[in-house]
């Protein structure tokens, strides 16, 4: 508005065609610095001051459609045009709201106007076409596929649309004489031969089109289209035998695509899916196809996905996984579920072969340092447990999976506390939790191992609480809420929660024990303390699970029967 007034005030004393030009001027400068509301405003003076100027009204136009005001947009294009109806941008701007109202009939009157004055441009003749389809103005149309034949010259794209509208309008003969044309123009290529054998057998002329499948069939016997004309004819017949017969000769084909045998197995499956769902000679294709030189692992990702479905043994997916990745070493897809099968058998070496491999090719996919750090971490290779996933986090974007990040921080936390690093596996924890701040395995150990430093206690707590919050029978996490309850000296609530631990956990461990040991005798049960100190130090020797000066100290609680700060 401020553009608007300072505007009125400097050219006051201008004549009506001078303020219009000082306003419409001022107008585009507004609208290229991106100050819109400005535009708008000097645009709607614009038509104020002169009603019979038209680019005010086409500027208004486009503004009117930005705001979804389609009515309005339309009626400020038709102003335009009708003040200026040689303009070609206003007009294809007006072609264009009639399109987008779905008034296809003046859309293509309006387009009509403006090739008339561009002769050269074949793309408004493609939506013309399309705009007559619409309409089912099939003369029309006819007559714009004849001015892009004469502007493009002949080609098969426009022939067969040609025929196609014959055919809907239901002029047969018309139909096939088009394509009979486009054969006769290029008598050796047996691909337009079969496309005029297809316009016969849709138009009701079966037998002449056999005839001609046959003919084309002699000369090439891997015509890729005639074998699919021929599967869907034997199809339709429901000549089985020969449906048979031709679609193993289509899927052998050394000229099929990728997408044909994707095609041709989908019905495969399909009729066996409906007759009792035996995969015998569905498998037996796969294999067949499998065999032959591939030019992607699509069709092996595609048997094995189907080998999921009829809860085929791991063993044989595994093996046309496999070969998907000889083919294409770098689908991920199929290298995640061999992943995932060495990780059910716990072959914690292949599935670190396999995500070695994987970070060659998909080094941006971080499953594979995930699964690899894990890998590594069950078998206490610490250090190269560390090392993938530190490189896992340097390819973490805003578009990861923020439970999968989530774990990779909390993982390399666990690992830096066991190497000692405990302000660094501090550091991991908090990243963890800002991804998912409901990690509850990062929230138990952060919480615990703040509490074994005596630090933090109410921070330790309030995770800890959350944990049992989330599972109150977990034992892990009921005796790590009952420890820092301990460490904060609330004994007796302790105990509460110590007794649940015992409770719900099936296979106390030695560590539990004493806890328990050290809660009650704070509380003032002695006796039961000494029990479980003297359970934890057997549970301990049997385990091998407490270090030496650990069980030292509890020989010593035993003997002195006295609980000791450790």
């Amino acid at each position: 508005m401020l553009a608007l007034v300072m505007s009125h005030f400097l050219i006051s004393s201008f004549s009506q065609s001078q303020k219009y030009d000082a306003f419409f001027m001022d107008a585009i400068c507004q609208h290229e610095q991106g100050n819109n509301d400005a535009a708008f405003d000097l645009l709607r003076h614009c038509v104020e001051i002169d009603s019979t100027r038209s680019e005010a009204y086409f500027y208004l136009s486009r503004y009117y459609n930005y705001l979804k005001q389609k009515d309005l947009a339309l009626e400020y294009s038709k102003r335009a045009v009708a003040l200026e109806p040689e303009n070609s941008t206003y007009l294809e701007t007006l072609a264009d709201a009639y399109i987008s109202q779905r008034d296809y009939k003046e859309a293509a009157h309006t387009l009509e106007r403006l090739y008339d004055m561009n002769r050269d441009r074949d793309d408004l003749l493609s939506v013309l076409m399309q705009l007559y389809e619409q309409l089912e103005d099939y003369e029309n149309a006819i007559r714009t596929l004849n001015r892009l034949e004469t502007l493009n010259g002949k080609s098969e794209r426009i022939s067969f649309a040609k025929s196609g509208i014959y055919t809907r309008k239901g002029d047969k003969q018309a139909a096939i004489a088009e394509m009979k044309q486009l054969a006769n123009q290029y008598p050796n290529d047996m691909n337009y031969r079969c496309l005029y054998a297809n316009t016969l057998y849709m138009n009701g002329q079966q037998k002449k089109a056999l005839a001609i499948y046959d003919e084309i069939l002699k000369q090439e016997p891997d015509n890729r289209s005639v074998l699919m004309a021929m599967l869907s004819h034997y199809n339709e017949q429901k000549d089985t035998a020969n449906a048979s017969r031709m679609l193993e000769r289509a899927l052998m084909n050394k000229n099929a695509t990728t997408d044909d045998r994707v095609a041709l197995f989908r019905q495969v499956i399909g009729e066996s899916e409906r007759s009792g769902g035996d995969s015998t000679r569905v498998l037996q294709l796969f294999r067949q196809v499998l065999a032959l030189p591939q030019q992607d692992a699509e069709m092996a990702l595609f048997c094995a996905t189907y080998m999921n479905l009829k809860k085929m043994p791991e063993d044989s997916i595994r093996r046309v996984l496999e070969q998907a990745l000889t083919i294409a070493p770098d689908n991920a897809a199929a290298r995640l579920q061999l992943v995932s099968y060495a990780w059910k058998a716990e072959d914690r070496d292949r599935v670190i072969a396999l995500c070695r491999d994987a970070r060659q090719y998909n080094p941006d996919e971080m499953a594979f340092y995930y699964y690899q750090g894990i890998a590594y971490y069950q078998k206490d290779q610490l250090d190269d447990a560390l090392n993938a996933f530190q490189n896992g986090i340097g390819v973490i974007s805003q578009q990861s999976d923020p439970v999968i990040v989530s774990d990779f921080y909390a993982v390399m936390g666990d690992i830096l506390h066991q190497k000692g690093l405990a302000r660094e596996a501090f550091a991991a924890y908090d990243s963890c939790l800002q991804w998912k701040d409901d990690n509850i395995g990062c929230l138990n150990n952060y919480a615990y191992y703040l509490s074994e430093m005596g630090e933090q206690l109410d921070k330790a707590e309030q995770m800890s609480y959350r944990t049992i919050k989330a599972e109150p029978k977990n034992a892990t996490y009921l005796d790590t809420y009952a420890w820092i309850l301990f460490m904060q000296k609330r004994y007796s609530e302790a105990k509460i929660y110590i007794d649940q631990t015992l409770q719900y956990d099936a296979d106390t461990s030695a560590v539990l024990l004493e806890h328990a040991g050290d809660i009650y005798f704070l509380v003032g049960e002695k006796e039961q303390a000494l029990s479980y100190w003297q359970q934890a130090l057997e549970r301990s020797s049997q385990l091998s699970e407490v270090k030496d000066e650990r069980r030292q100290v509890l020989i010593r609680k035993i003997k002195l029967k006295k609980y000791l700060k450790q």
